[in-house]
Parts: C-alpha cells; sequence; structure tokens
C-alpha cells in the first residue's frame, strides 16, 4: 500500500514533502485535508503513530486566528474543533506501514519510507 500524505497544495513544506515522495518513486495517496477533513478517531490513531498528543499537532497561530483554544480544552473538544476547522493541523503528515511522520522538514517523512 503506498504512503498517504495529508497535503495542502498552499503549503511550501507540504508541496515540498509531496515532491519528495514522488522524486522517491511513490505514488503516494494524497488527501487534501482541507476538503476532506480527517475524523476525529483517524486524528486520534495518526498521533499514537506520532507518539505524539493530539494537542501537539495544533498549529499555535492558526488555532489562535481560529478562536481555538488548544491549551484550555479538553482533548474531546479540542479534537471536534480540529476536525471542523482543519486549517490548525500540523502539515505536512505522512502515514505509512503503521507508522506517521511529519514532514517539517519534509526528509523527516524519509525514516518511515
Amino acid at each position: 500500500m503506498p504512503p498517504t500524505i495529508y497535503h495542502n497544495p498552499r503549503c511550501t513544506k507540504s508541496r515540498d514533502t509531496l515532491a519528495l515522495l514522488e522524486k522517491k518513486g511513490l505514488k503516494p495517496r494524497v488527501i487534501e485535508y482541507l476538503k476532506r477533513p480527517p475524523s476525529a478517531m483517524e486524528l486520534k490513531n495518526i498521533a499514537r503513530m506520532l507518539g505524539l498528543s493530539v494537542r501537539d499537532l495544533v498549529r499555535k497561530a492558526e488555532a489562535r486566528d481560529a478562536g481555538i483554544d488548544a491549551v484550555e480544552m479538553d482533548e474531546k473538544d479540542l479534537v471536534a474543533a480540529m476536525v471542523r476547522n482543519p486549517i490548525v493541523i500540523e502539515r505536512p503528515i505522512v502515514v505509512n506501514n503503521g507508522k506517521a511522520a511529519i514532514g517539517r522538514p519534509p526528509e523527516d517523512v524519509l525514516k518511515i519510507l
């Protein structure tokens, strides 16, 4: 199964990560997560694969702009807010064979390929 990239085509790091995967000869499954946000369960699974809390997947500036208090919200409410406002989710995220990596920098995803 090919890797999956949660991708925002307007993000330079996301475009660079996708290009890196393609340069490696991979044809990843591309999910434009702003158009199709991950479900609450998917977010929790991604965080688990990353070894992070869901809170660690929040882009702080975007959350602040969206009125989301990622520090004070309980996890259930935070996950729901992330699903409703996917712009606050860190990007890009690549998932491959039960592992995940954030492409910041893009080369970080190579460790899961």
